[in-house]
């Protein structure tokens, strides 16, 4: 089995440690802790290959990836991935920010809409299918702000200061898909308190 597992986000320094980027700093944290170098591609990503030895198949892994395009054009990269690596839209895991989640909640789900996510649509229309994994990662709304503006802010400092540990339950939230299946992550992230 190999799955693709992609961190949402906008490239450059500048929007490196904002909200709309979380999904790309899980993956990009991800690849850090298992040693695994994340290097330019041709589908314009950043890819690298995670052994999964735990999962009990021989073999099996995951290709890790962040796309070098902005965050409304990530489906461009995704989709040539998943080509050319043979990945099935139903072994696709896209890590992304969500608005309408509470700061610091997980939520999985697959399929479904794109709750005007650009990042999300991009994939979407670009794989030809709603069918992947998404890891929803809850940044808050801001009140009575502007939506974009706030996504492309970095996050407060209370927000940053617990920001570690969120980064962390997603990475169990990823791993536990990988090894035990989406349900079982659900169950686990979805459970109250």
């Amino acid at each position: 089995m190999t799955a693709l597992i992609v961190g949402l986000g906008n490239p450059g320094p500048e929007y490196a440690k904002t909200r709309h980027n979380v999904g790309q700093a899980v993956v990009a944290e991800l690849a850090r802790r298992n040693e695994v170098t994340l290097s330019r591609h041709k589908s314009n990503a950043a890819v690298g290959t995670l052994r999964l030895e735990a999962s009990g198949e021989p073999g099996s892994s995951a290709l890790l990836a962040v796309p070098l395009s902005y965050m409304n054009l990530s489906g461009g990269p995704v989709a040539a991935l998943a080509r050319y690596h043979k990945v099935a839209p139903e072994e696709v895991v896209v890590v992304h920010d969500d608005l309408d989640l509470p700061y610091g909640t997980i939520r999985l789900k697959r399929g479904g809409g794109e709750g005007g996510h650009n990042g999300l649509r991009s994939v979407t229309r670009s794989l030809k299918s709603a069918d992947y994994v998404r890891v929803r990662l809850g940044i808050g709304r801001p009140r009575g702000g502007d939506a974009v503006a706030y996504v492309l802010r970095p996050f407060s400092p209370a927000q940053r200061k617990a920001l570690p540990a969120f980064v962390d339950d997603a990475i169990d939230a990823v791993e536990m898909v990988l090894a035990e299946g989406l349900e079982a992550a659900q169950r686990r992230f979805h459970a109250p308190g």
